[in-house]
């Protein structure tokens, strides 16, 4: 009976290094549904280790900070380290990071703030006994944890996500960056007001506070979530717009095809006749040229380059080659809806790859470009193959991709070395390049 009274005395009575423990006990809890919330919001797949070395770091970082910096200012270096470890941890971009850690600080903040003057007014007891008795802060841990794990639950069984930032403009991304940046300060100010004014306040102050601050948030939601809609949508009118070039250019070639077609049958029919064997061969490579194209427009389709972004681009190229006169083939037998790496960076490098073969074969007597898509499942790995004629023999593979080297005038030559600088970003990606006697070839090589 005695320990219990020990124990009781314990928990029940101003205790800092108790409170403390205890606060690093539920920050490991803490900080896993808070990463369990972003990655539910951005749809991101992360490995188990991934995972524990982002909770260990940013708790152990949270400890550090405890015992260093004075409240409230630790708070403050705990967003910037989260920042970061989402980066390099995840992989995820500087905004979807930032946006991650103001959603976890934005959700942690208002369910505690919320239930904060609640909870102290049934206990009836102080901000200042909250800090230092570990009954009374387990307690309110423990119900802002419990509304925190409802939040979760809710998020992945309603599919609840962000739609993808990638295909934002850098005009859109400058802005939603700003009203991040200035989301955190909000925060921050909010964090200054709970700690130094919460005892001082009236309550009806502290709700009207909560009201202005959930009210900004939603709104910024709301609009950041209307700015991606749009985007998207902008994106499938081009692609329709793409799409319906590409069927205008079918339907030509079909009809084209339909009004030749007796004298094609008719002209076969001679050389067979006439046993011209050599004859037939030569005339039937100049038809298999053209049935080509109208497989290679086939391909060109939405349902089969499943993304809406590169299909555009595919599509652009493919007219732009084809007023040159270049002969595209293409094959396309990849998911990029499970591209493992991140699609902006795959169409920068796909766009210059393409203007690059474009120009050099615009120039060959022999004008031919072969793109090839696929998965090389024995390697696990994503190819993407560029093939296409040309004149100097001599270019030199490795020189090519250094800054200011181009083989035409009044070119800037930063091409490659842009494409150079996005591989050696990604720890998964490999460009090989080659060349023979009659194609030059990149060949893109995605690891997963």
């Amino acid at each position: 009976m005695e320990i219990l009274n020990n124990i009781w005395l314990a928990i029940s009575t101003p205790n800092e290094n108790l409170t403390n423990i205890l606060v690093i006990f539920m920050g490991f809890f803490e900080n896993f549904l808070s990463m369990s919330l972003f990655l539910a919001l951005f749809k991101t797949n992360a490995k188990n280790n991934q995972k524990f070395l982002f909770v260990l770091m940013l708790t152990s970082a949270s400890i550090l900070n405890m015992y260093i910096i004075p409240n409230p200012f630790n708070v403050f270096i705990n967003y910037f380290v989260n920042v970061l470890l989402i980066f390099y941890i995840f992989k995820l971009s500087i905004l979807k990071s930032m946006l991650a850690t103001l959603f976890s600080s934005i959700t942690f903040g208002l369910i505690g703030f919320l239930i904060l003057n609640p909870y102290l007014f049934m206990l009836n007891i102080t901000s200042d006994q909250l800090l230092v008795i570990p009954s009374y802060r387990f307690g309110y841990l423990a119900i802002m944890d419990s509304i925190a794990v409802i939040i979760v639950l809710i998020i992945k069984i309603r599919n609840v996500h962000i739609l993808s930032l990638d295909e934002l403009d850098k005009k859109n991304k400058y802005i939603i960056t700003v009203n991040l940046i200035l989301g955190i300060i909000t925060l921050i100010i909010q964090t200054l007001m709970i700690f130094y004014y919460l005892g001082k306040l009236p309550i009806f102050l502290n709700f009207l506070s909560f009201i202005s601050l959930f009210t900004y948030f939603g709104i910024s939601l709301f609009s950041l979530t209307r700015v991606l809609k749009l985007t998207l949508t902008t994106r499938k009118l081009e692609s329709a717009e793409a799409y319906n070039n590409t069927l205008r250019i079918l339907h030509d070639n079909v009809r084209g095809f339909k009004h030749d077609f007796d004298n094609i049958v008719t002209t076969i029919g001679g050389y067979i006749r006439t046993e011209d064997m050599e004859g037939l061969k030569k005339y039937y490579l100049q038809l298999e040229d053209d049935c080509q194209r109208v497989n290679t427009l086939y391909i060109l389709n939405p349902e089969i380059v499943n993304n809406d972004g590169i299909y555009n681009l595919l599509a652009k190229k493919y007219q732009e080659a084809d007023s040159k006169n270049i002969k595209v083939n293409i094959t396309f037998l990849l998911d990029l809806g499970d591209l493992h790496m991140k699609i902006y960076e795959f169409a920068r490098i796909l766009g210059i790859l393409l203007d690059n073969a474009i120009e050099a074969s615009s120039e060959c007597e022999e004008k031919i470009i072969n793109l090839t898509f696929r998965n090389d499942n024995k390697n696990t790995r994503e190819l993407i193959i560029i093939e296409n004629t040309y004149n100097d023999k001599n270019i030199d593979t490795e020189k090519i991709f250094e800054k200011g080297v181009s083989g035409k005038e009044s070119h800037t030559g930063l091409g490659l070395w842009e494409v150079r600088k996005i591989i050696k970003k990604n720890n998964n990606v490999n460009l090989h390049t080659s060349k023979n006697d009659r194609f030059f070839s990149q060949q893109l090589e995605i690891y997963y």
